[in-house]
């Protein structure tokens, strides 16, 4: 029997992990799938939709720079894309395409496995981009009380703020301001690139961190390295910390559903997918 096709698409891509999360859970799960991965520049978005059709592929993910550009190539949104604006799931049926975002579930997904409830809690967000759209918005819904949006462009973390003005405040990005939201927050969560594996770019400092009440975890969504500096200091500090990684499983997980209309029992997955990635990681 010929397998289904699904990938991931993006430019740059081959660093993508997903071909490694995806067909360890297909594996597992004996369904009639596999999962590649197509370099596919910006303004090739819509020739490779229409040769995915063509082709017959159940689906694929997308990441930069993809992501805004397929809104609007959609023939249906879920209500996380249509929020968020961006669509990292491309689910393939009779022809038609539906969008959806399954960034900002894999986030709660993550929060979750760690012991964290956002509801009516405080959370520090720094940075105010695509990845920080998807987690502020849900932190919203989660029913967080006050969501503190940091970002050196204001206008970015003002048109945040605007999607739940209860909930959100756009904030500035310098010490000051970092160490007074950090003092009364239960969580912080770093979305920005800063600590990334080459990427150049730091924290300027870290002093902020000792406004942060110790019983607050540290987030950072990036995963390469799996400790950032970032997080190195919140340890050091006493902090809980959590790294990006259950994010990217959980939400490959929910975009593995979607394609294969089938539920994936997470927590026997995680396992096998945990081992998969340090393997990959560590080649």
């Amino acid at each position: 029997m010929e397998k289904i096709k699904l990938c991931v698409i993006g430019d740059p891509v081959e660093h993508s992990l997903s071909p490694v999360i995806h067909n360890t859970i297909l594996e597992r799960s004996g369904l009639p799938y596999v999962y590649g991965r197509v370099q596919v520049r910006a303004e090739d978005t819509a020739a490779f939709l229409a040769q995915a059709k063509e082709e017959g592929y159940g689906g694929f993910n997308a990441t930069m720079p993809h992501k805004t550009a397929l809104v609007e190539l959609m023939d249906e949104l879920d209500e996380d894309a249509a929020l968020c604006r961006a669509v990292n799931t491309v689910v393939l049926r009779d022809g038609k395409a539906r969008g959806c975002n399954t960034d900002g579930r894999g986030f709660l997904q993550m929060l979750s496995d760690h012991g964290f409830s956002p509801e009516k809690k405080t959370v520090t967000v720094l940075g105010a981009g695509g990845a920080a759209r998807a987690a502020v918005f849900k932190l919203a819904q989660a029913g967080a009380a006050r969501i503190f949006v940091c970002n050196r462009t204001p206008e970015r973390a003002e048109a945040l703020a605007r999607e739940f003005p209860a909930q959100i405040t756009a904030c500035a990005f310098d010490e000051q301001t970092l160490s007074d939201c950090a003092l009364f927050s239960d969580l912080l969560v770093n979305t920005t690139p800063m600590g990334m594996t080459a990427v150049a770019e730091q924290f300027q400092s870290f002093d902020f961190l000792a406004s942060l009440p110790k019983a607050a975890p540290v987030c950072d969504l990036i995963y390469s390295p799996p400790e950032t500096e970032l997080l190195r200091r919140a340890r050091e500090q006493g902090h809980r910390t959590i790294n990006g990684l259950g994010m990217l499983i959980h939400q490959a997980i929910f975009a593995l559903e979607a394609f294969t209309d089938t539920q994936i029992d997470a927590e026997t997955v995680m396992p096998p997918v945990e081992a998969a990635l340090k393997k990959a990681m560590n080649a």
